[in-house]
């Protein structure tokens, strides 16, 4: 079979007859043999119990059973989110050995809807860096050069939809961790709203709704299917998005109308934004405007950066609080200084921080629907940086990849803060070849119309035949 289907193309194959659930599944493992040497995606795998599920799915398809819209369709889970009897280890040498009591709802969500869940892919520890680096599995490396990171956190999962492993990948962003990789990778990466997808049993929320569930895919049609499957209503969160009016499916090639687009090079924080991201803005603000929307430059009443990051720290060190680690000392000296900071804060200023991103939040959030419906932005302000490249100095001082990671990931975290969904679309390809791409913003619970635009996009300039040199 083509390891470039896609997963609706997979998932209509299995149910015509044309593709057996058993062959697509062996098909993938195949490919994990022969390529994650070199890419190091995968790092736990359970062959023979996604082989017995392909067979129940095989046999659904011969009884005429009704089948889920993923039907047979392989989705590794992320090593940050548990499956039942499966290892978790968050990417952390602490957490070696522990074995998850219970299946996280966006996992069910994907099994309900008849995806075979697969295998796990690589994480930097705790999902806390944007490069898929740590200390116990290695580096992720990316298909398009293997001398360069994947991005993170959810770097294993970009590495193996691009380099055909798997034709969707389940992910989740606390600060960009969707479409960080989804850029560096050459993917479509759709962060949803907060509130959007359960991310329950365990727990009603992480870092207050701006962590949330989701996907990378080599298609919008994908990733608008993935998001009807795990968007549901969770009656024991303590809060959930409204319902979509339609299945977002729908939205594809449905016509978004003239649209106000505004887009912007300008980092929020300064950080000077590499000349290949601001060619694949501009490159897509005149796609959009030939398309017929009213697109022109501008932001939102962007935070001062020594306004936010400090509050934006305070809850972000917060992160290990989440995790079931068996061993703390055997964490990594970055989680580690983070974790301590954390500790050095008190109750009282743990609140008035997030106080202060609610304020700052109420602010951004008001330019949508005012000034524009959409804003436009690179995904990332700099190519996607070598193996490595983040940790240089941290012997000094253990947070320097955050440090670095600001000046590389300038556009993503700030609508992790204000909840508002985001895309990130393969849209343009560097001199070096490498994926670069641009990053689009919508109202709070505006995925339909993100995905209306997204799907334009796609058509007016196909990014799906394009392949990596590890494929």
């Amino acid at each position: 079979m083509d390891a470039f289907l896609s997963g609706l193309e997979v998932a209509a194959a299995i149910r015509s007859g044309e593709l057996d659930p058993v062959e697509v599944v062996d098909a993938s493992l195949s490919r994990i043999d022969s390529l994650n040497p070199a890419l190091n995606a995968v790092v736990w795998r359970c062959d023979e119990q996604a082989r017995g599920a392909a067979r129940r799915a095989r046999e659904a398809v011969a009884r005429k059973q009704p089948l889920g819209p993923l039907h047979g369709v392989p989705i590794p889970i992320k090593d940050l989110t548990d499956v039942e009897g499966w290892q978790t280890t968050f990417g952390s040498r602490g957490a070696v050995g522990r074995v998850a009591p219970t299946t996280a709802h966006v996992a069910q969500a994907l099994r309900d809807a008849g995806a075979i869940l697969l295998c796990r892919t690589n994480t930097p520890e705790f999902g806390t860096v944007c490069v898929t680096e740590n200390e116990l599995y290695g580096a992720t490396r990316n298909p398009w050069n293997t001398e360069h990171s994947t991005g993170g956190s959810s770097g294993g999962a970009a590495a193996a939809v691009a380099s055909g492993m798997v034709p969707i990948a389940h992910a989740n962003d606390g600060g960009g961790s969707i479409r960080i990789p989804a850029s560096c990778c050459g993917l479509v990466g759709l962060k949803p709203s907060r509130g959007r997808v359960p991310m329950g049993p365990l727990v009603a929320d992480v870092m207050h709704g701006g962590c949330v569930e989701g996907a990378v895919t080599r298609t919008v049609a994908d990733t608008a299917a993935v998001l009807d499957a795990i968007a549901l209503f969770d009656q024991g969160a303590w809060y959930n998005a409204p319902a979509s009016q339609r299945p977002f499916l729908h939205e594809v090639g449905a016509a978004p109308g003239r649209l106000r687009i505004a887009f912007s090079c300008v980092a929020p924080t300064g950080a000077p934004v590499s000349a290949e991201c601001v060619t694949a803005v501009d490159k897509t603000a005149a796609l959009l405007a030939g398309l017929g929307h009213d697109v022109f430059e501008g932001a939102p009443q962007w935070p001062e950066a020594s306004d936010v990051l400090p509050s934006f720290l305070v809850v972000w060190n917060t992160g290990s609080a989440y995790w079931d680690v068996r061993d703390w000392s055997k964490i990594e000296p970055l989680n580690a200084a983070l974790r301590e900071q954390a500790r050095a804060t008190d109750s009282l200023s743990y609140v008035q921080g997030l106080l202060h991103l609610q304020i700052l939040s109420r602010r951004l959030v008001a330019s949508w629907g005012r000034d524009f419906d959409l804003l436009l932005t690179p995904t990332l302000a700099t190519e996607p940086p070598r193996i490595g490249e983040l940790w240089d100095g941290m012997e000094a001082d253990p947070t320097m990849p955050m440090q670095r990671a600001g000046a590389m990931c300038p556009f993503t975290p700030l609508f992790n803060v204000s909840g508002q969904p985001a895309i990130s679309l393969p849209m343009h390809w560097s001199a070096a070849g490498l994926p670069v791409g641009v990053q689009l913003v919508g109202k709070p619970w505006g995925e339909a119309e993100l995905l209306r635009v997204a799907a334009q996009l796609e058509q007016a300039a196909p990014w799906s035949g394009r392949r990596p040199a590890v494929c």
